[in-house]
């Protein structure tokens, strides 16, 4: 008897002594800079979520969509959250990428300006100047918003900048009108003029094609699925819960970067964000569970109006995967 509870005490002693098993390492790369929109990973992170699924999460602030694929592409960065048809180009043409979750499902993207200049509907757009940047993903889309409203490219003036100068033509009164996304260029006006803007959706107007999504290499999803199956159920609790309180969502991004923003501006570009999330077909469905309709018209979107390869129309699922996310509804 004394032998047995020696030889447990040892046992007890050796299984304490062993270090508890480490957390993988993550690297979540962004589209951009820190804005609202961000709030759910931030938020995960500092709640334990990540934590409590075994993942040591770093979140990376990108340089655009296209880097942010890039790096992903080259095993820099595990997941990137980008613009999901702009990672499609970069499929297309050869890129190791697919979606493990389609986030934003609804556009975001919008004509916007001074709520006070009273352009609140497509036709108050005739007579103004719209400041666009050239080849970006919203004025790839922009004919095609004119096209569902009626408007001519004759009916309104535009100027021509990067994405600073679009902003600053607004600010300065040097257009009436951007293309921009309704939870991030908006902010950015009111975070310098302290005025509102009004936002006039592409998606309200007929068009009905995904925005934002986490990516990841091919190869390391095959490699790495439990991993891939943790991070995209831990994400999927992050939004879950960042939708349930915005305003610590959103503190979550100063307490991480007190230099990322206002907690006002960031707090409403969240709530802007939130109802992106879903469709009325995913309406009752847990976040990133994008139906195979919605992949496939954005894909077809993309195609006719969006640079996309033609060949793309064979077989869209090649850009995604929902088998990583959670199962259940909401």
């Amino acid at each position: 008897m004394k032998r047995w509870i020696g030889a447990a005490s040892v046992a007890l002693m050796v299984f304490a002594a062993m270090p508890a098993q480490a957390a993988d390492k993550v690297v979540l790369m962004l589209n951009w800079y820190v804005y609202g929109e961000h709030a759910p990973f931030y938020y995960g992170k500092a709640k334990g979520i990540y934590a409590a699924a075994g993942i040591d999460l770093e979140i990376q602030e990108g340089r655009g969509s296209a880097a942010t694929t890039q790096a992903v592409a080259a095993k820099t960065a595990d997941f990137g959250y980008v613009d999901v048809p702009t990672m499609m180009r970069a499929a297309i043409k050869g890129a190791p990428v697919i979606a493990t979750g389609v986030l934003l499902q609804t556009s975001p993207m919008s004509a916007m300006g001074f709520a006070d200049k009273n352009i609140r509907k497509p036709e108050d757009i005739k007579g103004k100047t719209v400041a666009i940047t050239p080849a970006d993903s919203m004025t790839q889309i922009w004919p095609l918003f004119l096209k569902k409203t009626g408007l001519k490219e004759s009916d309104f003036q535009t100027v021509a900048g990067d994405g600073q100068t679009k902003l600053n033509a607004v600010i300065n009164g040097q257009a009436d009108l951007l293309l921009g996304y309704v939870m991030d260029q908006s902010m950015k006006i009111k975070d310098a003029t302290g005025k509102d803007v009004y936002p006039i959706k592409f998606a309200d107007y007929g068009i009905n094609m995904v925005s934002s999504g986490i990516i990841a290499n091919a190869d390391y999803v095959k490699a790495n699925a439990d991993l891939v199956r943790r991070f995209m159920a831990a994400t999927t609790k992050a939004v879950e819960a960042a939708e349930k309180e915005p305003k610590a969502a959103a503190q979550s991004i100063l307490d991480a970067n007190p230099k990322g923003g206002k907690i006002e501006t960031l707090t409403q570009g969240f709530e802007l964000t939130i109802p992106l999330y879903r469709t009325p077909e995913t309406k009752s469905k847990r976040p990133f569970q994008v139906t195979d309709q919605n992949m496939t018209d954005s894909v077809n979107l993309m195609v006719e109006y969006g640079g996309l390869d033609a060949k793309a129309k064979e077989n869209p699922k090649a850009f995604y995967t929902n088998d990583y996310l959670p199962k259940g509804d909401s």
